[in-house]
């Protein structure tokens, strides 16, 4: 049986689509990157310029009447995800939203109702379920070395206490975004996927910044708490100087697993390098985690476990074409992001009232 091609039109085209999407979508054979949506292309920031032979539209109307188009990614700013997601499904497209999926739950909840009954297929872009350092420790967890898990930290945390004057990002709207929204999506999703919902949920949610005329929610603690015992610390600071950047700290009765630096692959994206080229996505050794466990003498023994090669962000593509051929689960799926967008409205409700939540 002949494979299809999916044509792919993508709206947006920020540093969102140039580094998240199109170097990916592009090294996926089952994709072809079709059209972009780019409302006001410039002489140096032209996406037709930059990719021969696509479309380039000026409106999205365009993208969704284009017979031609099977899939819509969408690059744009969040309060305009659950409009253009819709519009998408509406005209039988299958849609990848980046994250954060939508800014409530009861939006997510009505797109997944949407895709639904369209019959099509709607992802969010949680490529960091293929962060290489989350995948070691994935392997970590499911093979026994840690034993029952009862603790696990996940950091984001940087030194960045004052906010640039120039900054006017959607990150900075604490209605539709702050730092819960953009990197509390990545880090309750990683969660989630690993070890499920929470029973209850606690947060902390506010600014770290003294000069933060924005009103900026810049940084959180969340607690996410189980039935089982574990308890889950999700946390991005923006007052953490430190010489390297705590990542993972996971606690379980049989071993240790600590953690410093994020994932390599977004600062290779923004130095130029792409999938495909040599030490894409390989961690060097001295940034490999440490395992410690309990030898037969009852001491701790502690070892470097070097960082797995791949899957890279490359496999959120991959995995999105085997679904659209019916042959895998989605790589996040729609009604997956939904969940996590509800904790994290509970972790801000929890902030306000100073109280657990139930989940």
């Amino acid at each position: 049986m002949v494979s299809k091609t999916w044509n792919v039109g993508i709206i947006g085209y920020g540093f969102s689509a140039k580094i998240f999407h199109i170097p990916f979508i592009t090294a996926v054979p089952d994709f072809k990157l079709y059209a972009v949506v780019q409302r006001t292309p410039t002489p140096e920031n032209d996406a037709e310029k930059d990719f021969a032979g696509i479309k380039s539209y000026r409106n999205t109307d365009e993208l969704f009447k284009d017979s031609n188009v099977d899939v819509v990614v969408i690059t744009t700013p969040p309060d305009g995800h659950y409009a253009l997601a819709k519009a998408a499904l509406e005209a039988g497209k299958h849609v990848v939203v980046e994250k954060p999926f939508v800014p409530t739950h009861k939006e997510a909840e009505e797109l997944v109702g949407f895709a639904q009954k369209y019959n099509k297929l709607l992802a969010v872009y949680q490529n960091r379920r293929y962060d290489a350092d989350y995948v070691t420790l994935s392997k970590l967890v499911k093979n026994g070395s840690l034993g029952r898990v009862v603790e696990y930290e996940t950091h984001f945390d940087r030194h960045r206490p004052e906010l640039a004057a120039s900054t006017t990002a959607w990150k900075t709207k604490v209605t539709e975004a702050g730092a819960i929204y953009d990197l509390g999506a990545h880090l309750l999703d990683q969660a989630v996927h690993l070890f499920g919902l929470p029973q209850r949920i606690t947060g902390f949610v506010g600014s770290q910044r003294v000069n933060n005329p924005t009103g900026l929610e810049d940084s959180f603690t969340t607690l996410l708490h189980y039935d089982s015992g574990l308890l889950v610390t999700a946390k991005a600071a923006v007052v953490s100087p430190e010489e390297k950047q705590l990542r993972f700290w996971v606690r379980g009765d049989k071993g240790s697993f600590k953690k410093f630096h994020l994932d390599i692959q977004e600062d290779q994206l923004k130095a130029g390098v792409r999938p495909g080229d040599s030490g894409y996505g390989l961690e060097p050794s001295d940034r490999y985690g440490v395992l410690t466990t309990i030898d037969q003498n009852g001491q701790p023994s502690a070892e470097k476990v070097p960082t797995v090669e791949g899957p890279t962000w490359v496999e959120y593509y991959r995995k999105l074409a085997r679904a659209l051929a019916g042959e895998s689960e989605l790589p996040a799926s729609g009604a997956e992001a939904s969940q996590v967008i509800r904790l994290i409205e509970l972790a801000r409700e929890s902030s306000k009232l100073g109280k657990t939540m139930e989940v």
